[in-house]
Order: structure tokens, then sequence, then C-alpha cells
């Protein structure tokens, strides 16, 4: 006889906990009380929700879990950046990065197990996709890292392309946000996206959260070399999509720039993102690149960073440069599940 299987809590709104309440026979009130202990009280198994009778938890721990799993492994940077490692319900790996700064304390998600994306600069994506991760896969990187309670803010550029997700990101997201999850503001939340201009728009409507777009390149034959997203979404469609999109008030959009000396580094390309920037509230992150394994790329000098920063500035676009953190730990998304996949699969 097939066993049914155990199906995670987390990620799941009123409505669907409804739905379950109703075919366990519980009162649908339950729903607001299971959400309750999900979102709020944290609850990691069903003995912990006490005011459901008794015979209910049962019902319920026979088809369900809350969806609490611990990571598996936690490294520790010399500048407090920890990286988590989790394995995810298909048995792939997936990584989280708690950044601590000042008051700041962010938490970077990963919203799948590897990236059918392929850019050439990332060790996710040389991974490949293994799959997406469900709503609940991603609730739990946040509520199960140790330092959940005192998150400020959430940035999905972890591991996989959120857009290519979008079904699961939109529900973590509402989980995050709603009266009934966790009551998080979106403006405390960044979604990264390579650029799927297809879903942008979606994003865009359905949620308040900040929008950062990985750029990297404007012209589109090289931004094509380093990002094979270009030939299906070019990036001047992505630009089309936000230009048209009203970015007044507290939501932001930044531009995610790796220098890489002699590829994206040069005047013309400054004269280039000016252009393709046009008519867009925005800023841009410049990001040191973090060396990966048999790459050819490598960043520019500071001093090259800096002349590349100061005159887009003068250029009327803010650019700043992002601040590295956990290269003594492989922070770098993707470097971390790569080494436990090899290991796994050597294991076999």
């Amino acid at each position: 006889m097939q066993e049914t299987a155990i199906e995670p809590l987390y990620g799941k709104n009123p409505t669907q906990l409804q739905e379950i309440c109703a075919a366990e026979g519980l009162p649908r009130f339950a729903a607001k009380q299971i959400a309750r202990h999900l979102y709020v009280r944290r609850a990691t198994d069903f003995g912990q929700m006490t005011d459901l009778a008794l015979a209910a938890r049962a019902r319920l721990a026979e088809k369900y879990t809350v969806g609490a799993e611990a990571p598996l492994r936690e490294t520790v940077s010399a500048d407090g950046t920890k990286k988590y490692l989790f394995r995810t319900s298909r048995g792939a790996f997936i990584e989280s990065a708690f950044i601590p700064d000042g008051e700041r304390a962010t938490l970077c998600v990963s919203s799948q197990a590897g990236c059918r994306m392929g850019c050439r600069f990332c060790a996710t994506g040389r991974q490949g996709l293994q799959h997406s991760l469900s709503a609940s896969e991603i609730v739990n990187q946040i509520l199960s890292v140790p330092e959940s309670a005192s998150l400020t803010n959430l940035v999905f550029m972890g591991m996989g392309e959120p857009l290519d997700n979008t079904d699961n990101l939109l529900a973590a997201i509402e989980t995050v946000t709603a009266p009934w999850g966790m009551a998080w503001s979106p403006t405390r939340i960044t979604v990264s996206t390579a650029g799927v201009a297809r879903d942008l728009p979606r994003l865009l409507d359905e949620t308040k959260v900040h929008i950062a777009v990985s750029l990297h390149n404007p012209f589109h034959d090289q931004r094509a070399e380093i990002m094979p997203i270009e030939n299906a979404y070019p990036i001047r469609e992505v630009a089309d999509v936000l230009r048209r999109h009203d970015f007044t008030g507290q939501r932001r959009v930044s531009f995610e720039y790796i220098l890489m000396e002699g590829l994206n580094d040069s005047p013309a390309h400054i004269k280039e993102l000016c252009r393709l920037l046009d008519g867009i509230k925005c800023r841009i992150n410049l990001i040191r690149f973090h060396k990966i394994p048999d790459s050819p790329y490598f960043s520019p000098s500071e001093d090259r960073m800096r002349a590349f920063r100061d005159t887009l500035t003068a250029r009327g676009i803010q650019t700043t440069i992002r601040a590295s953190r956990g290269e003594d730990i492989q922070a770098a998304c993707g470097l971390l599940s790569t080494v436990e996949k090899r290991r796994a699969d050597t294991a076999l």
C-alpha cells in the first residue's frame, strides 16, 4: 500500500490552511491558529500548538509537517558573515548567507537548487538547474537560521533565478509580508533578477519589494557572451519594463554590476550604461568579482573601481561600491553547495 506523502505547511496562506482544516475535520478558525504558530510563534512541530486539540494535532501530524529543517552546516567568516547549507526535499543542496552590518542583519535567500541561466561568472550557473524550491523551502531558510528573529532585511540574491520560480517566490514573499504571516514591510525585501522580462511585470504589480537587476554589461552582444539570458530577454526590454513603472515613494530599483577587468570597465561601457538607464530612477551597485575556480575573470584595481563609480555618479547615476563580504568562507553564491554536491556525487 502506497503511503501518503508528508506535506510541509510553511508557505501556506490562510485559504490553503482552511482547506486543510476542513479536510481534517478541524474548525475554520484553526487555520488562523496554525498560521500564528507557524509564522509568529515559530513552532517547529505540532506538539507546540497547544491551543489545538490533541486529536487534531495527531491528525495533522499523520499527513503534514511544519516544514522546519535546520541547516546541515554553518561556516563563519572573519567579518561575521555566516553561510548556511541546507538540503532540499529532493536531496540537492542550497545556501543562505547571513550578513551582519551594524544595525542591519540581512539574509541572502536561495530560490532554486542550481540555476539554468548559465551566467559565465557564477558558480551556481555551473551546476545547471536541479530543481526550483517550494515556497516551504524558501520560507524555511528564513525561519530556520539561528538569527531568524533578529533579521532586518531579506535579499533574494542566493542560488537560482527568482523569476524562474515566480509562483513560489510570490507565495514566500506573501508569507513574509502579510498580516497573517510575518508582517514585514515589503521595503525590507529585495528581489534580484538576471532580467526575466516575462515575469518582471508580475513581480512589480503583485508586490512592493525592491528590485535589483543583474546587468553586468550594457552591450547586447557582450552581455550575451557572459549571460545567455540576454538572448531571450535583452536588457533593453528589461529597462523598458522598469521605465514604465512608477518608482516614486520608498520602492527602489537598482542595477548590479560586477566589474571585470578588460571586459566591462571601459569609458564606452559607462557611456552605454547612461544611455540604457536614461529615464529610470535608479542606482548602480558595483561589485568586486569573487574569484571562482577556473574562471578567466578578475576584478580591476581599487583605483579603477573608484574611477568607474565617480564617473557614473558625475553623470547623474548614483553609484556605490558594495563591500565584499565572506570571501574566506566561499560566500559567492554556489561555491559551498558545489563542493557539497561533488562530495555527494563521489559517495554514490
